[in-house]
């Protein structure tokens, strides 16, 4: 059963304790990943810092090994205190996410 592709699909993306922060709604996919537009609710806000992180950690130019290290540090509290819900409501078991202003590319799986 496809759970999403660029049909409009909505994904929320919420932190544990807190709730929703924003909804990415897909606008296109190139497997594994999809592509959309991110709509931030005011709780975002504390959590920016962390994609800001990880996207000037991919706009670095580090060998291999180190980047892998250095990525892994900065997206670590992404992946331990926010989950990315699929549109069907179940939360993804795994996922990627990245945000770059209003734009959102992440790949998953249940």
């Amino acid at each position: 059963m496809e759970r999403s592709g660029p049909d409009g699909s909505v994904w929320t993306l919420v932190r544990r304790q807190d709730g929703p922060l924003g909804v990415v709604t897909v606008e296109s996919a190139d497997f594994p990943w999809l592509y959309g537009r991110f709509a931030p609710e005011p709780g975002f806000e504390q959590v920016r810092p962390w994609f800001e992180a990880v996207q000037s950690v991919l706009a670095e130019e580090i060998d291999g090994e180190r980047f892998g290290e250095r990525f892994d540090a900065v997206y670590e509290p992404i992946a331990e205190q926010l989950t990315l819900v699929m549109p069907d409501g179940v939360p993804a078991s795994d996922f990627l996410l990245h945000i770059d202003g209003a734009e959102a590319w992440f790949r998953w799986s249940d």
